[in-house]
């Protein structure tokens, strides 16, 4: 399976708006190269700025840009977007509820080799406490594409989430449709639901057909908009199969699992098990060992839903 990291779809993406957005300019904090604009820069020099190793400033910055009109996209990691800028941009865009788009590249324990400090497992849970503020978590590269176009259409606020490792593309380009707000069922299974977002929908798909080979129907849903979320798919499922798995490669405090929570506590209480990062930080170390270290990974997903079953 073809395999590519959502940050390079992004920057390809903000390339394509632009022959379609005169009204769009993008901004980055000196990491043109890592986040992918470069590929923006490259085509629209006049349309891109580069707010130098200054985050919170980018944010405000973005946030005047937007009181004119324009279409504004700001990039840079998630650890620096969601956590050196939280304050700009819960006060200087959420406040006034601005037209800037969040491009937040380098999220989660994939980032790999840079360890702690870089490896943003908290931001999903930063961005969507701050009112009326979307946060899209895109699984594939053809989702990530199309989630940066709607996300232009859209009005508003918004917080997108991409990764620095290759993920698979299991998307149909020709058929696939972004809805915002509304989650996609990828299996249809009876015994138990896996709920997934972001790289951890490819590794759901593939603990599916393990599943599936010893007797266990999953149905396994895809949530790329953690806010907001698709309460009627949670619902059905939790109606219909009786139990969730959760799995993300975010904090299990505040995240996915946390939102899908919220959703069957309140209408259909069922039991919930949540795969994620558990309240720890990581640490450096090439970013698939990571992943299986830290249980984001189809047998730990098999393993715990055996469990979960009682099997």
């Amino acid at each position: 399976m073809e395999k590519k990291a959502t940050r390079e779809s992004y920057g390809e993406a903000l390339v394509e708006l632009a022959k379609k957005r005169e009204d769009l300019v993008v901004l980055d904090a000196d990491l043109a190269a890592a986040t992918k604009t470069g590929t923006f820069k490259k085509a629209y020099p006049d349309r891109f700025f580069d707010c130098g190793i200054a985050e919170a400033n980018m944010m405000g910055v973005a946030a005047g840009i937007a009181t004119t009109g324009k279409l504004v996209f700001a990039s840079t990691f998630a650890m620096f977007a969601a956590g050196r800028a939280y304050e700009i941009i819960r006060n200087s865009i959420g406040y006034p509820h601005l037209n800037v788009k969040i491009g937040a590249t380098h999220a989660g324990i994939s980032v790999g080799e840079d360890g702690a400090t870089h490896q943003c497992n908290e931001d999903i849970a930063l961005m969507c406490t701050i009112p009326g503020m979307t946060v899209i978590n895109p699984a594939d590269d053809v989702e990530a594409k199309a989630a940066v176009l709607a996300m232009a259409d859209f009005e508003g606020p918004a917080y997108m989430r991409f990764g620095r490792l290759a993920a698979p593309i299991f998307n149909d380009k020709d058929t696939y449709k972004f809805e915002l707000g509304k989650g996609i069922q990828l299996r249809d299974g009876d015994d138990v639901t896996i709920i997934a977002t972001g790289l951890m929908v490819a590794e759901a798909l593939q603990a599916h057909d393990e599943l599936k080979a010893k007797g266990i129907n999953a149905r396994v849903i895809n949530i790329h908009t953690i806010k907001p979320i698709d309460r009627d798919i949670i619902l059905k499922a939790a109606k219909e199969t009786g139990k969730i798995v959760t799995v993300e490669e975010h904090s299990v405090i505040g995240g996915l699992g946390s939102a899908v929570c919220d959703v069957v506590s309140e209408l259909c209480p069922v039991p919930v098990k949540k795969i994620g990062v558990n309240d720890t930080f990581g640490h450096s170390g090439p970013a698939v060992d990571l992943l299986k270290e830290f249980g984001l990974c189809a047998s730990n997903i098999v393993a715990v839903t055996e469990q979960f079953l009682g099997k």
